[in-house]
């Protein structure tokens, strides 16, 4: 079996000649259609383009066809409340300035030393409010109104019955 390749390709063709193809005349477009006497409709398109341009639409993209994945919300804010504490240090209440963020320690107020072990009852609790100069107690406490969550204010109540509060500087 003998193929003639002759017939199975085709003849060579020659590229005809033809000028360059210039691109990009979309500058002159807006200059040629004012010359016409297009002006009001010019105007009119390119305002609308420019503030289309400009503006936030708000449309969403498509959603891909498909299930949605769920997005995670972030937290609700804890809501605060104000909770006056009883520091059994007037001097370091002192050192305190409204916006400062502070531990409450409870030591217990025992005299017969039963349990001596010091625990934290706040932690980063936000300083709403301090004493005016001479509004301490006679034996040596002041009163600092803190910024804390619902439960840990209720802790710091049962805290102050119990025991000697202290605070340390965050």
């Amino acid at each position: 079996m003998t193929m003639t390749t002759s017939s199975s390709v085709p003849p060579p063709c020659t590229v005809p000649a033809f000028e360059p193809l210039r691109v990009g005349g979309a500058r002159h477009r807006l200059r040629r259609t004012l010359r016409r006497g297009r002006l009001v409709p010019t105007l009119l398109l390119a305002l609308t383009a420019g503030a289309l341009a400009v503006a936030n639409t708000g449309v969403a993209p498509a959603a891909p066809p498909g299930p949605t994945p769920a997005r995670a919300r972030p937290p609700a804010p804890v809501p605060l409340v104000s909770a006056p504490v009883r520091i059994a240090d007037a001097a370091t209440v002192r050192l305190l300035r409204p916006g400062d963020r502070v531990d409450v320690i409870a030591a217990p107020d025992s005299p017969l030393g039963g349990e001596s072990e010091a625990r934290v009852v706040a932690a980063g609790a936000r300083v709403a409010e301090v004493p005016r100069q001479g509004e301490t107690r006679s034996d040596g406490g002041a009163l600092v109104v803190l910024s804390v969550p619902r439960s840990t204010a209720a802790v710091l109540a049962g805290a102050g019955v119990t025991s000697r509060l202290a605070v340390t500087v965050c």
